[in-house]
């Protein structure tokens, strides 16, 4: 009898954001409008970086693949956040559940690395730029993208390790609208203290190392620059500065959430939305916005666009 399976749950129940039917009815378009704002921001600035020759440089290679990272994150919470809020029975299967953990640790962590590999190209760039061609190569950015994505793989790998096997065997109400890893694992029929811990360690270890690594590069890129000139410290402030604000809204919630957990509901709810729905729209707009060739990039395919138009 010792053997036998206690995990009986096949299905786990979502709370949402909130209970009243009417604020949720209320959600939905906002929320609908985010996400495909979501979508068509990370899908130009890839589309404008692969089809402009004018942004085939690292930088702007390593800034696809954020936003493909960013578009496959939203797009692994939001469009069923979206429909849940249609629906008073928010379900999701175990495997659906099992698979949102995966994917959200997968792309997550993925993206945390990728922006420590972008603070190195803008290193590279900055205090190095007559050998930013020879040091930044094709090959190596390739293989900078690609440690990011085993990295990533590697961490929510090990995350769905910990907790595919425990037993769910009564409680299946999930307290958020996906499957957080911290809520899915008090539901668990067994102790799981020890686990959240090592869960936590986990997460924390990847996220306040990338941290780190990023705030001691970009301060020394700004330390050795502003030694050489003012105006060349102006000037590296003004690249970093995108990378920065991108970083903080990034980590921010991150770190509150597996580092310094607050155990408040809505503060949880509130920087779950953030890092999930909200991250992934502001990313391409601040790079759009604080980026002269991504702006240029746009006119050239408007005018493009009109001067076809018009040969017709």
């Amino acid at each position: 009898m010792e053997e036998v399976n206690l995990s009986v749950v096949t299905e786990f129940i979502f709370r949402g954001l909130c209970k009243s039917k009417e604020l949720q009815t209320f959600l939905l378009v906002p929320f609908s409008i985010l996400y495909l704002m979501t979508v068509v921001g990370n899908f130009l600035v890839v589309f404008l970086i692969i089809t402009d020759p004018h942004l085939h440089s690292p930088m702007y290679f390593l800034l696809a693949n954020l936003s493909f990272i960013d578009l496959c994150l939203s797009s692994v919470t939001t469009p069923k956040l979206t429909t849940d809020f249609l629906k008073d029975n928010k379900t999701i299967s175990f495997g659906g559940c099992m698979s949102q953990i995966l994917c959200v640790h997968f792309f997550g962590g993925g993206e945390m690395v990728l922006l420590v590999t972008m603070a190195y190209d803008r290193y590279v760039a900055i205090c190095k730029p007559l050998q930013y061609f020879i040091i930044m190569d094709r090959k190596k950015c390739i293989w900078l993208v690609l440690i990011s994505w085993i990295i990533g793989l590697g961490h929510a790998m090990s995350q769905l390790a910990m907790i595919l096997h425990l037993p769910f065997c009564g409680p299946r109400v999930v307290d958020s609208f996906f499957c957080d890893i911290p809520l899915v694992i008090k539901l668990a029929c067994t102790d799981t203290h020890t686990l959240g811990i090592l869960i936590n360690a986990d997460s924390g270890f990847l996220a306040t190392t990338c941290f780190i690594v990023l705030l001691i590069s970009y301060t020394y890129i700004l330390l050795t620059v502003s030694l050489k000139s003012k105006d060349g410290a102006s000037k590296a402030l003004s690249t970093c500065t995108s990378h920065i604000t991108v970083v903080v809204l990034f980590f921010g919630p991150c770190i509150f959430i597996y580092l310094w957990p607050l155990s408040i509901t809505w503060v949880d709810k509130f920087l779950a939305v953030f890092y999930t729905v909200i991250t992934p729209l502001l990313n391409p707009a601040i790079y759009t916005l604080r980026n002269k060739e991504i702006r240029n990039a746009i006119k050239r395919f408007i005018n493009q666009h009109m001067n076809s138009r018009d040969a017709f």
